[in-house]
């Protein structure tokens, strides 16, 4: 049983492609804004999927997640046609809440719940479009089980695709909604902490908001051209959309080779060449964030230990600058080898949520990020992404995101508090990280 691969006209700006299938229902874009170099290489997109999993009242993540592998081999797996193989066939496409965390590990619950989306939501879809940015092509890409007349349907409505945008803006500014005394106050009981002993680092965050009216296919559209980033991603259900433009891959594992690359170090760019340079050097030459760096890679070198063989899991990549239209990070990457006995799904369970946006240790930060921050995260340093039916996963952090719900826009901007950081410059860190999103729908 193979795969079909139809070839379409290759098309940078995905988005078009996408507004001809979202009539389909549940449509999901994984979007790496034609970057065309790795990790953010593909897009893929579909819609309409054969069946939806969702946390059932009083589920642990575990059998969520076990009723996903499931779900995964009813579908069943398939082969690609000879020379033809593409990162993602056929599977799950979807995110995963922060607030998954709670059904994989006993935490507080002190914030406020105020948006409503589930804890996890990935859809089974038996076809999609890929681009590869790269070779400059397009594939239609159908499961072997898909119906011929839904195969024919696709590729009438992907030939008659235009980019169309509906109107969209924002009806009030987006302003903070913690106070900046409120922040200073959280900052200071996490010193409190790390002195005590409790954690070496804390990601502390805070929530920006504006009202709105109109499309958030557009709004995503006009984010895309701002700021495009390797893992960004776009889904939308009757409920809500979501808007992600995020630099960070959480874990990627194909052919039992996995990876994580968390960020850790953050510099604005600059207004000139000259110093812009300055900042980026004076970031790769901080030992205050390698030391912040360093101890999330420490943190997920043990996460992937719990899944991978023993003595696979390696650090070959350490404080590397990558570079967006705002910000310079610092970003290490760690692999290793998923044991015989695990699948993606146990490597999921062992190592969500991920340790760049908690801290360290995992499960306090986590309990003083429910102390401190006066709302939860939603949607917020979860995952986007795909798990396919031959064991192939790829999950970013969902940083630099947006949920759309009710007319409104949520979006938040974080950072790593260590015992040598400064509580202003930390502040201005979390407005660094997302004015270039605020801007560009201002």
């Amino acid at each position: 049983m193979y795969y079909t691969l139809t070839e379409l006209p290759y098309a940078a700006d995905p988005l078009p492609g996408f507004a001809a299938i979202r009539p389909l229902g549940l449509p999901v874009l994984l979007d790496s804004a034609a970057s065309g170099r790795q990790p953010g290489r593909y897009s893929i997109m579909s819609a309409g999927p054969l069946s939806r999993v969702r946390p059932a009242v009083g589920e642990s993540g575990r059998e969520v997640l076990d009723r996903l592998r499931n779900a995964l081999h009813t579908l069943g797996s398939a082969r690609w046609p000879d020379g033809e193989a593409l990162p993602f066939g056929a599977g799950a496409l979807g995110f995963i809440s922060y607030d998954f965390a709670r059904l994989l590990e006993q935490l507080p619950a002190d914030a406020q719940a105020d948006i409503r989306l589930p804890r996890l939501q990935m859809g089974v879809y038996d076809w999609n479009v890929t681009s590869d940015h790269q070779q400059k092509r397009s594939w239609l890409v159908c499961h072997p089980q898909l119906e011929p007349g839904l195969r024919t349907e696709l590729l009438e409505r992907l030939d008659s695709a235009e980019a169309t945008y509906r109107g969209f803006r924002l009806t009030t500014a987006f302003s903070a909604e913690q106070s900046r005394q409120d922040y200073q106050s959280a900052f200071e009981r996490i010193q409190h902490y790390i002195h005590a002993g409790d954690c070496y680092q804390i990601n502390l965050a805070q929530r920006f908001s504006a009202h709105c009216q109109g499309d958030p296919l557009t709004a995503y559209q006009r984010l895309r051209s701002a700021c495009p980033t390797p893992f960004s991603a776009y889904l939308e259900d009757p409920g809500f959309s979501i808007l992600c433009h995020s630099p960070e891959r959480f874990l990627s594992c194909r052919d039992g080779m996995v990876e994580t690359r968390p960020i850790k170090g953050t510099r604005k760019r600059g207004s000139n060449p000259e110093q812009d340079r300055a900042l980026a050097e004076e970031l790769l030459a901080s030992p205050k964030d390698q030391a912040e760096n360093l101890m999330i890679v420490d943190l997920l070198r043990n996460d992937l230990g719990r899944t991978c063989a023993v003595g696979s899991v390696k650090v070959p990549e350490l404080f590397s600058l990558e570079t967006y239209p705002n910000v310079h990070h610092l970003v290490s990457s760690i692999t290793g080898q998923l044991a015989p006995e695990y699948d993606p799904l146990d490597l999921l369970a062992g190592a969500f949520p991920g340790g760049s946006i908690t801290g360290a240790p995992k499960i306090r930060a986590m309990q003083i990020i429910e102390e401190l921050e006066p709302v939860r995260r939603s949607l917020y340093c979860g995952s986007i992404g795909y798990i396919g039916c031959e064991g192939q996963m790829d999950l970013n952090i969902s940083i630099r995101s947006l949920v759309h719900q009710d007319d409104r826009l949520y979006l938040w901007g974080g950072g790593g508090i260590v015992a040598d950081s400064q509580a202003e410059a930390e502040y201005q860190e979390t407005l660094t990280k997302v004015q270039v999103l605020m801007d560009a729908l201002a």
